[in-house]
């Protein structure tokens, strides 16, 4: 796995593979960012997404590109962008579509809670 403070990006199915592995043995807050690199709302959110990651080291944050992995992005059943998906321990626990800089720190710091 990559070093804690940084968004991990997933160029290839397995690597999504591993990275989502690993992420779910280690026992942390996953956060997966399935994004388009046409979707302005994406681009709009994908520095903060970098920030949540720096301030939140103790939590995993995967990046997707649903045009280079259309098979996860069919797997997953996502629909719009961006779609950030909250798991612990391989099941989803919440997901958040749309690009809310409001609610995205808010729902980690509730699921760090828990």
């Amino acid at each position: 796995m990559a070093e804690e403070g940084t968004v991990i990006a997933c160029h290839s199915v397995e690597e999504w593979t591993r990275q989502l592995e690993a992420s779910n043995a280690s026992k942390k807050l996953v956060v997966v960012d399935f994004t388009a690199s046409w979707c302005g709302p994406c681009r709009m959110i994908a520095p903060l997404f970098t920030e949540l990651a720096k301030k939140f080291p103790n939590v995993v944050f995967l990046k997707v590109d649903i045009d280079e992995l259309q098979t996860v992005a069919r797997d997953w059943a996502i629909e719009g962008m961006p779609t950030f998906v909250f798991l612990k321990e391989g099941t989803i626990v919440d997901k958040i579509v749309g690009a809310d800089k409001v609610a995205l720190p808010k729902k980690i710091e509730l699921l760090l809670s828990k």
